[in-house]
């Protein structure tokens, strides 16, 4: 009778059924980290490569702006 009474103890049915949701959770959890590591490595390259772009940008802007002021400083003919 002493199992009978254990089993309707409603702490320990608590307690049971945390741990089974602990359980799902961190089974979900270790399930979704690798693709959110991969998801985070890919806005890292995307964030990457729009500094490479605006350096370029600002770059070319640069020189666009040189070009034409010694266009502009030239005597025309």
């Amino acid at each position: 009778m002493a199992q009978t009474e254990q089993s309707l103890d409603p702490r320990g049915m608590a307690r049971e059924q945390e741990r089974r949701v602990a359980a799902g959770a961190e089974l979900g959890l270790n399930a979704a980290r690798p693709f959110i590591q991969f998801q985070a490595s890919l806005l890292r390259l995307v964030a990457h490569n729009f500094e490479l772009a605006a350096r370029n940008f600002e770059k070319g802007f640069e020189s666009f702006g040189v070009t034409l002021d010694q266009h502009r400083s030239q005597p025309q003919q």
